[in-house]
This record gives C-alpha cells, structure tokens and sequence, in this order.
C-alpha cells in the first residue's frame, strides 16, 4: 500500500465527520418545525442538543478506547450504523422523553465515533505534513454547517413534514458512510531500529521512550502532567468560544443588527474556520504544534473581548473572520500535541479522554451565556467572562513541557 493512500484516509475522516457532526448540529433546523408540528416546547426540544454534548464527550472516550482496541474501521462502522439508526427512529418518536433519549443520547454517541478514531488513524499514517493532515480531517467538521443543515431545510420545505426530512437523512448517512467505512484502513507497520530497542535507548525520558515503543500503562498517561495540561488546556479554550459561538447571532442582533445579517455573521465564522485550519494546520508543521496552539489561545481571548467593542456589521464581519479562523485553526493542534506525548497504540483513548472534557467545556459556555443574559440582560458579562476563561486556556498551555525529540526515522520518513 503506497503512502499516497494516507490522502484517502485524510478524505474519508473529513468526509464522515462532515456527515456525524451535520446530522448532529441539523437540530437547529429542525427545531423550530418540531415545535410547531408537535407542540413540544423549543427548551425541551433544544435539551436534546446538551444531552447531545454530554453523550458525546463520553462516547468520544468510549469509542477512542474501542479503536485503540480493535482498529478504527469496526468503529467508524459501527458508528455510521447507529447514527442512521438514531436518525430514522427519532422521526418516528412520539413523545418529546422519546425525542430527548433518541436523539439527545444516541445521535450523540453514534457521532462521536468518528473524530478520535480517525484522527488518531491519520497520525497513524503520517509523520511528516502531520498538523496539515489532521487539520484537513476535523475540516470536515466545518463543513458540517454548510452541507447538512441547508439539506435539512430543503427537504423541510419540500415534504413540508419535519419526519419526512430527519428519516431521508438517517437513509442519506446510511448511503454515503457505510461504503466510506470500506476506505479505512491502518497503515503497514514500521520496524522500530535496533537503536531504538537497545538498552541505552530505554534510558531516555519515560514520555519519549512511552512514544517510541507504547509501553506506559493507559493510567499513567491519562495521569500524567502531559495529559493533565492537554485536557484541562482543551477544556478551557472550548468553555471560552462555545458561549460566543453559541450567542452569536443574538448578541449581533442585541447591538442593533438585522437578523439575517446576524445570521451571516455566524456562517462567515464557519467559513473562517475552514481556511484556519489549514492555515494554522501550516504553521504548526513550520514553528511546531505548542506555540502556534498559545498563540492561537492568546488572539481567540483578545478577539472574544473585541466583540464587546463592535458597533456596526463591518465590525462584526472583521472579527467573525479573525475569531473563526482561530478556534477553528486551534483545534487540530492539540491532536497533534498528544501525538508527541503518547504511544499511537493508545492515542484513540487519549483524544477522547481529552474530548470528554472539551465537550463538558462547550457544554458550559452556551448555559453560562444564558444565565448571564438573564441576570444581566446584556451579553457584555459572556464575552469578558468568556475571554479571561481563554486567557486562563493560555496560562495552563504555557504548562506544556517540551515535546520528546523525533528520532531520525521520523524526520526522514
């Protein structure tokens, strides 16, 4: 198998994860239909998305371990028959606790089958262009907002039946993930140097050794100061943006902004976030993953307090580009990190151990906003909050110690 079947497995990755995430975040599409159709109140309804990320950050553990397991295609395959499972029966459901379970506790467990397993398989494949090729994979999950979502409201409007929709979709990710899950595959094994196994080379530091051979046990990684920093580093910077993300489009209008040009805003941050990670994907392969990722950290803060500055929508559009294309580029970085702390035997349950915590971080931000709109009736207090909780992201990955040194074979390959 040639190493230009690497590009294949970066194509696949980007494609389901475009199709997991979409179906997932389609909510919001379909929110405002199932209300109408059933009555079911829009909180009930958008309770099934914070079930959704919950799910999801112990899903993403789950599956990382079952990859670490058993491979990563008997994974993506069982997830990809679940999620079209959990799509065509929550459109048959009758009550809103069905609606809740199904889709909330389902949809998120099937969708986070894909993200760490293929990640954790694209490092697998690449030791060189590495940052680029994981950033190119969670790409798809930029995607997701431009591809699924609109499909979801076109076929709304043209069954004018919100069931109708959600269970073309379930049949729709049947169709295109069951055949991509076929693609994936793990790349052939490479001999570790007999320099690399002598007894000298056993004396180095357990990170780097554990690396190299994956000999430290899953509790002492996941317990480890590298771990430790990667997780709780991740967990804030997701806590920072997911509040502003999420409120967005009713902060822009609360400053004065027409809604469909609140709207564009929201999207543009998504366009932006595409080209930062391909971006920021670059960079870390030039100036390394660590000060690309506190770099990233520091302007995602100064641009979440900018927000509270904007007065007018070129404003808004400006800050949209700088602010997308960072969270999103920052992203793929901290896969890449683990890649240099952790043996790749074990990095499917490292990223989702890590995901577990990033999930209850953009699970906070979005409840936090609310609460603070509440009290306060202004958004003012989610955005200044929102940026010393990014400022405190950039303090702990200051934390990060060196990366062990990349052996000759690595660097050549």
């Amino acid at each position: 198998m040639t190493s230009n079947y690497r590009w294949v497995i970066v194509g696949a990755g980007a494609l389901m994860g475009c199709i997991a995430a979409g179906t997932m975040f389609s909510l919001a599409i379909f929110l405002e239909p199932i209300a109408v159709a059933t009555g079911w109140s829009r909180a009930g309804i958008s309770s099934a998305m914070a079930i959704n990320f919950i799910v999801m950050g112990l899903g993403g553990f789950m599956w990382g371990a079952a990859s670490d397991r058993f491979g990563a295609r008997i994974v993506v395959l069982a997830g990809s028959l679940l999620l079209g499972l959990a799509l065509v029966l929550a459109s048959r459901v009758q009550s809103l606790l069905a609606f809740q379970i199904v889709y909330g506790c389902l949809v998120g467990l099937s969708a986070s089958a894909f993200l760490a397993p293929m990640i954790a398989l694209t490092m697998a494949w690449f030791s060189d262009r590495r940052s680029l090729a994981v950033s190119l994979v969670s790409a798809g999950l930029g995607m997701a907002p431009m591809t699924v979502s609109p499909l979801a409201g076109w076929l709304i409007a043209a069954y004018g039946d919100w069931r109708t929709a959600m269970l073309l979709i379930g049949l729709g990710a049947w169709l295109i993930l069951l055949p991509t899950t076929w693609l994936v595959r793990n790349p052939a094994p490479t001999p570790i140097p007999a320099a690399e196994t002598s007894p000298h080379a056993e004396s180095v530091t357990q990170a780097g050794s554990a690396r190299q051979a994956g000999s430290v046990p899953l509790a002492d990684i996941l317990g480890s100061p590298q771990f430790l920093v990667l997780a709780f580093t991740f967990f804030a910077c997701c806590a920072a943006h997911s509040g502003p993300i999420f409120h967005m489009v009713s902060y822009a209008m609360s400053c004065g902004i027409a809604p469909m040009a609140a709207v564009s805003i929201y999207s543009l941050e998504g366009a932006a976030g595409l080209g930062g990670r391909i971006v920021y994907g670059l960079l870390g392969d030039r100036f390394g993953p660590k000060p690309v990722l506190i770099a990233g950290l520091l302007i995602q803060a100064a641009v979440i307090a900018a927000y509270t500055m904007a007065a007018d929508l070129t404003q808004f559009y400006a800050l949209a580009i700088i602010f997308g294309g960072t969270y999103g580029g920052v992203m793929p970085l901290y896969a890449v990190l683990a890649a240099g702390y952790f043996p790749a035997r074990s990095m499917g349950t490292v990223l989702g151990a890590a995901s577990l915590l990033s999930s209850i971080g953009m699970a906070f931000g979005p409840l936090a906003g609310g609460w603070a709109f509440d009290q306060y009736n202004s958004y003012n207090g989610l955005f200044i909050g929102s940026s010393l909780v990014g400022l405190a992201a950039v303090l702990i990955a200051l934390a990060f110690p060196p990366l062990p040194r990349q052996t000759e074979t690595v660097q050549t390959a």
